[in-house]
């Protein structure tokens, strides 16, 4: 009886300590971009031409961290859609980590210009880079102002 007690307060008090704690939030998944580790966004490089329109150009994106490195992209805009994705920075810390950017930017970068913007989905096996790619091509997208 007594070990049913004790069981009984020791699950209760762990169970209460772990519904306490604060959940974590990888680097480079938060909402807030002060919390991100998202660095100084550089201004846009993209230059309208005379007569094309006025989101025409390359545009960078802001480095994203993730957990494995840094995802960065320019995106290149023609006529207001999304024409080129160019990966400046991708996580290859390691060979695991090239593999996985290997099979999945390939992926990102066909999506996103299937549907012509950063709403896309994320790649099974690779959710940091993902995340790091989708962060960083809308915020090339947000500078083009499409």
């Amino acid at each position: 009886m007594r070990r049913a007690v004790l069981t009984a307060a020791s699950t209760s008090a762990l169970i209460v300590l772990l519904l306490s704690l604060k959940p974590h939030q990888p680097a480079g998944l938060s909402d807030d971009p002060a919390q991100a580790g998202v660095a100084p966004a550089p201004s846009s490089t993209g230059h309208p031409k005379r007569g094309g329109h006025p989101t025409d150009g390359t545009y960078t994106g802001a480095p994203i961290s993730t957990r494995y490195g840094t995802v960065q992209v320019a995106a290149t805009l023609k006529a207001g859609r999304l024409t080129a994705v160019k990966v400046l920075r991708a996580p290859s810390e390691n060979g695991r980590d090239r593999e996985i950017a290997g099979y999945a930017v390939p992926q990102l970068t066909r999506e996103a210009l299937s549907t012509h913007s950063a709403h896309i989905d994320a790649v099974s096996g690779a959710s940091y880079t993902s995340a790091g790619y989708i962060r960083s091509l809308q915020s090339a997208l947000d500078r083009s102002g499409v």
